[in-house]
């Protein structure tokens, strides 16, 4: 699955936490809590993921009392793919992109 664009560093982040246990579902707000990304972030994040193919989302079954339904997600086998793809293609630096470089053009 090769991409002419790398995803946004926050979605490489998503979907790599999301490869550390595939099979395993897991909520937003866990994602949020531990990638220390915005839920204003995260979630449309996830919807782009989902509607693309690369996450399986279903509602959890029971919820402890007081509490609503979540969300779960998890890679689909695209997801995963995309997952090795990432992990295995470095990433710019970050701040290289950001700092201007002589000459008034960016990295």
């Amino acid at each position: 699955m090769i991409r002419s664009r790398r995803p946004s560093p926050q979605t490489v982040a998503i979907v790599l936490a999301l490869a550390e246990t595939p099979a395993s579902w897991q909520h937003g707000y866990e994602l949020c809590k531990r990638l220390d990304i915005k839920a204003g972030s995260m979630y449309p994040i996830l919807m782009r993921l989902a509607d693309r193919g690369l996450l399986e989302t279903k509602w959890e079954d029971e919820a402890p009392v007081g509490r609503p339904h979540r969300h779960l997600y998890r890679l689909s086998g695209p997801g995963r793919a995309l997952a090795t793809e990432l992990a295995a293609t470095p990433a710019e630096d970050a701040r290289t992109r950001l700092v201007p470089q002589p000459g008034g053009g960016s990295a």
